[in-house]
């Protein structure tokens, strides 16, 4: 089944836009597993076993696995997640961006080795930094468009001789030549409401992924309002806070509570919008 597919029949499921973000910090473990990164796999399979009929997605990102040296926990975390929630695609955040022989390691690591069903992809070096990952023609690359950081002003909303910002010329292009065979989407922060609507505007249709709310500050009811359609599904992202809902043993039944309440107030939004 194609991302996009999946991606709409568990939003239909689950009656969901809510992305489980898993971005495990040894850290911030509860106070008996603090610290210990071997408990990494089971710390975040807790997190999608009390959410996996709540969430749309699950969203690990590969950075936080890499750097405990905890790769296998992130190959069993998505075995993991096809297994209890097969009908829930598992995007990886990896935000990988380069060319030829090393975007083709990139997109054997993401859809071989870690069997994800859709992909982050920086697309600042041009069209054929993403093609590669096209190849698999059943994955989503979800393309950084513009994102939540406040420094991403910094170039993505440059002015081109064309008179667009390069963010719009981002979308403009991932809603039409680059993506023949309808696998992309746009990443758009949920700090910036105003630019998701834009990005809307551009490409009607493409998923969008909205980091943002929660730690972040982000507004959910804004966030829905610029950039829900019926035709054109939105992924809102959120992580620490339903990660880090509890530092004690009932940290899995605290993650539901605060992945419940997110969900809801997404779908209120929405019902609003």
């Amino acid at each position: 089944m194609k991302f996009s597919d999946m991606l709409r029949a568990a939003q239909a499921a689950h009656d969901s836009m809510l992305c489980v973000g898993l971005d495990p910090e040894p850290s911030k473990f509860p106070a008996d597993w603090r610290g210990d990164a071997a408990r990494t796999f089971e710390f975040c399979a807790a997190i999608v076993d009390a959410t996996k009929d709540l969430a749309c997605a699950f969203k690990p990102q590969i950075a936080y696995f890499a750097a405990q040296r905890a790769e296998d926990a992130l190959e069993r975390l998505v075995e993991h997640i096809h297994r209890v929630a097969p009908g829930v695609p598992v995007i990886l955040d990896a935000k990988r961006g380069d060319i030829g022989a090393t975007a083709e390691q990139y997109a054997r690591e993401a859809f071989e080795r870690y069997r994800a069903d859709a992909l982050t992809l920086s697309p600042f070096m041009g069209f054929d930094s993403i093609e590669p990952y096209l190849r698999y023609a059943d994955k989503g690359l979800i393309l950084l468009c513009r994102t939540s950081n406040p420094g991403g002003s910094d170039l993505q909303s440059q002015r081109l001789a064309s008179g667009e910002l390069l963010y719009e010329h981002i979308a403009r292009l991932a809603s039409g030549p680059w993506n023949a065979g309808g696998q992309l989407g746009l990443v758009v922060g949920a700090t910036f409401p105003g630019e998701i609507a834009r990005v809307r505007e551009l490409a009607p249709t493409l998923p969008l992924l909205i980091p943002g709310i929660g730690a972040q500050g982000g507004d959910a009811q804004a966030t829905v309002r610029a950039g829900w359609r019926e035709d054109g599904p939105i992924i809102v992202s959120s992580s620490r806070a339903i990660l880090y809902a509890s530092h004690r043993p009932d940290f899995a039944e605290a993650a539901r509570h605060v992945a419940w309440a997110t969900r809801q107030q997404l779908n209120d939004a929405r019902n609003v919008n």
